[in-house]
């Protein structure tokens, strides 16, 4: 194990926990607005859920900036604090994007999709209050780098259907958007495992 000649502020590691626990949430939500009869209410519950994200975001960052040694490089903490919240902020988009458009048919792998972020979001949520020691943390970025894939597969396939001309114009437009942003946050949960592994490395 490394040595650390610096104080450790564990209050940071909490933050990114809760953090990751609220992506867990914001998850849950998605499946909700795929199977609710009002995804009215729903919208509301994660415009709410996505309100907490960043507030718990900000006080990671005034955590920062009145701590005088963090636990490791400051720019890090920045980074991965906004990558988090750019899950939330991506989920919050797609489930948005359902309530505004009125969906309530959703293409063949959608909920293939947003299961993959679920799983994404539990072993992110299992992964940050490993940060403190980096105890086999390895095998997370490389089960989210997987996940990632998987996303990648699912989303094309989605496309196939969507462009495969059993969809009128108009609805491929509003089903797109949705799908788009459900890989964004896929491609947000990679770089948040990517920044992980760049802490990893700097404290080995």
């Amino acid at each position: 194990m490394p040595l650390h000649l610096r104080p450790r502020d564990t209050g940071f590691y909490d933050l990114f926990t809760r953090q990751a626990d609220q992506l867990a949430q914001g998850t849950g939500l998605l499946v909700e607005t795929l199977e609710a009869a009002d995804r009215a209410e729903v919208g509301v519950r994660m415009r709410a859920a996505e309100h907490a994200a960043d507030e718990n975001t900000h006080n990671i960052i005034r955590r920062v900036n009145t701590t005088f040694v963090t636990p490791f490089d400051r720019e890090d903490i920045y980074a991965l604090a906004s990558a988090l919240d750019d899950v939330m902020d991506f989920m919050e988009e797609a489930v948005d994007l359902v309530v505004l458009y009125e969906l309530d048919e959703f293409p063949d792998g959608l909920r293939e999709q947003v299961d993959v972020l679920g799983h994404c979001a539990r072993v992110t949520a299992e992964a940050m209050p490993r940060l403190q020691t980096m105890d086999n943390i390895e095998e997370y970025w490389i089960e989210v780098n997987r996940l990632e894939n998987e996303a990648d597969r699912i989303y094309r396939q989605i496309l196939a259907t969507l462009f495969g001309g059993s969809y009128d114009a108009l609805q491929v437009l509003k089903l797109k958007d949705v799908v788009d942003s459900l890989e964004a946050a896929a491609d947000a949960f990679e770089k948040v495992a990517n920044i992980v592994e760049q802490v990893a490395v700097k404290e080995s």
